[in-house]
């Protein structure tokens, strides 16, 4: 394997977890296993296919573990592996930048956010 050279470290946590996608399907799997069908349902304005390949990356980075089960239909999930878990206080602080950020920005944050499992702690 040929070493890779990064600048700065954050170079190698964005490399990782950076794009539009991944942040998000990790942010749900805090909250447990969860079947592809599901996280498609959780984030609507992603395609298939990129939902495909984010989950393909995040499992080869070792941050998300695919469960197959030997049955008919078969049933695959993913969850955080223990390698992933360690990303929730940066999961944390990202949610919590962006709920200060929204509010900055539109003021009422929930004129902006979706009505979803994620933020109801945000509604205490």
């Amino acid at each position: 394997m040929t070493k890779k050279k990064y600048n700065i470290s954050v170079e190698a946590t964005l490399e990782v977890i950076g794009g539009k996608w991944k942040c998000v399907i990790l942010c749900h799997l805090t909250h447990g296993k969860k079947r592809t069908s599901e996280l498609k349902r959780l984030m609507p304005d992603i395609t298939q296919k990129m939902l495909t390949q984010q989950l393909r990356e995040l499992e080869a980075d070792g941050v998300i573990n695919r469960i197959s089960y030997n049955q008919v239909p078969p049933k695959v999930e993913y969850e955080l592996s223990e390698y992933g878990l360690s990303l929730g206080s940066i999961l944390d602080a990202l949610c919590a930048w962006g709920e200060v950020h929204i509010t900055k920005v539109y003021g009422d944050k929930f004129s902006v956010l979706e009505d979803s499992i994620l933020n109801d702690k945000l509604k205490s």
